[in-house]
């Protein structure tokens, strides 16, 4: 995969897993593909050159079973690490905030880009946890920058629309596409725990 640059991730519906395909921003040939399993105690996602599972890209794993602020390992495909990244619990209760840390690197921090988009989140999550009638998903397109020393280092924008699809902008030369992409699928996967 290319180093610097721009990807499409969108999710696709699949019964008991997350599927996630990556492509070009304007579609086109399947450069990764990656699943997840649902319901997982230790959360765990592999990343792979395309459907057919030939080569493994990497992918990341829980360091611990259920933790509000969970971190995540990320390895290559030889299975050396590419770095990890964090929820961070206290700064998440009004943004939610990420810290991406590639090996040997300060880390970068992740927030969501729009303090009211990010109130509305909670107050519509709230709604839905306490209606006794189904609520429908939430009509919300939020987007993360990651900065590391005032420096831009990675984008994630949702783009609008039923299915969750996110353009991935890798804007740090030194980050690795792989951790890159574990980071904004855990976005997508793993913001409401």
């Amino acid at each position: 995969m290319e180093q610097l640059g721009a990807y499409l991730l969108t999710q696709r519906i699949a019964p008991l897993v997350n599927r996630y395909v990556v492509t070009a921003p304007d579609g086109g040939d399947v450069l990764a593909f990656a699943e997840q399993k649902r319901f997982a105690l230790k959360e765990e996602l592999t990343f792979w050159s395309g459907e057919d599972r030939a080569r493994r890209l990497g992918g990341f794993k829980a360091l611990k079973v259920l933790d509000l602020s969970a971190a995540y390992d990320v390895t290559g495909p030889d299975g050396r690490p590419l770095g990890f990244f964090r929820k961070d619990a206290r700064a998440s209760l009004l943004r939610s905030t990420w810290h991406l840390v590639p090996p040997g690197r300060p880390p970068a921090v992740g927030r969501e880009r729009s303090l009211p988009v990010a109130v509305a989140r909670r107050g519509w999550q709230l709604v839905d946890t306490f209606l006794p009638v189904p609520v429908p998903p939430m009509p919300f397109v939020y987007h993360f920058d990651f900065v590391r020393d005032g420096e831009p280092v990675l984008t994630v924008e949702r783009l609008w629309g039923l299915r969750d699809r996110y353009v991935v902008h890798v804007r740090d030369p030194e980050l690795d596409p792989v951790l890159a992409l574990c980071m904004a699928v855990g976005l997508d996967a793993l913001q409401s725990r």
